[in-house]
């Protein structure tokens, strides 16, 4: 088999994956005027498919390390216009992120249960198998269409993703202002993490469901865009407490982390086992 690599960075890549992979091969490389680095792969007490899948993997390896950055700086930029330098960066992560789909959260952005890796290898084999010499930089350039429309709608996911982070972020901001401003009502409140936060005050006492609605009706909530139906966080900003305990056993749960966002050092996280009014656990 022989393959062609313009690039020293990654002809070296791919090598060291190669060998990584596997270790039945013996490996010629020297430099070609016209086509850059030129490998020849010997190998031996393997089938062909054994040998495709190893180079396939690396080729998809160097892929990713020193051309997928650029295909999504590119994307972000021809087709959708951008070109401030940190968005393109920010938007670049959140891509790399939907595309790793390590965590339930991006498979769900993404929409997709297939792997957008998966693709791209089945592509790189098509391509491996069917071509001789096989021409990396050709396959990057020319033959990957289909993965980089894939692309296209991944760049255009993160995007989206980016908005909502912003305008977040904006509300985050504005509510930091609005609490800056109001004087306390309370010294400390503490919470307890559920589907809805029960709160609790300093002597213990749980707030009702009343008490909570009445205490957001004196504030003009609705200038900071919380409504009242919202039972976790506008009772917060309409007590602006000076001190604030969350207890549960999930720190990254999504509301606890925008309270933390809002009031940053005003907020204590503990466990749930340090809850200190135990005894109003049995009527939740």
């Amino acid at each position: 088999m022989e393959i062609y690599f313009s690039s020293n960075k990654e002809v070296i890549s791919f090598c060291e994956q190669l060998f990584h992979y596997n270790k039945k091969i013996e490996l010629h490389w020297k430099t070609n005027e016209e086509w850059g680095n030129e490998l020849k792969i010997e190998y031996v007490q393997q089938s062909d498919n054994e040998l495709v899948d190893s180079v396939v993997k690396s080729m998809v390896d160097v892929f990713v390390t020193h051309r997928l950055s650029t295909m999504i700086k590119e994307i972000t930029e021809d087709y959708y216009y951008y070109s401030d330098l940190d968005e393109i960066e920010k938007i670049s992560e959140l891509t790399q992120w939907l595309l790793a789909g390590e965590d339930e959260e991006s498979v769900q952005v993404r929409n997709q249960k297939d792997d957008p890796m998966q693709l791209l290898y089945s592509l790189m084999v098509t391509n491996v198998k069917n071509t001789s010499p096989i021409h990396f930089d050709s396959i990057i350039n020319f033959r990957l269409k289909v993965f980089k429309d894939y692309l296209i709608q991944i760049v255009g996911l993160a995007i989206d993703e980016y908005k909502r982070e912003e305008e977040h972020q904006e509300f985050v901001n504005m509510l930091r202002e609005y609490i800056a401003k109001k004087e306390p009502s309370y010294n400390i409140v503490h919470i307890l993490q559920g589907s809805s936060f029960s709160f609790y005050k300093a002597n213990g006492k749980p707030f009702s469901r009343m008490e909570l609605r009445m205490l957001m009706q004196r504030e003009p909530l609705y200038i900071v865009g919380l409504d009242e139906d919202e039972l976790n966080l506008a009772p917060l900003v309409a007590m602006s407490p000076k001190q604030i305990k969350i207890y549960g056993d999930h720190p990254s749960e999504p509301k606890t982390l925008t309270v933390i966002n809002v009031f940053q050092e005003r907020v204590d996280f503990e466990p749930a086992h340090k809850f200190p009014f135990p005894v109003y656990l049995k009527n939740r």
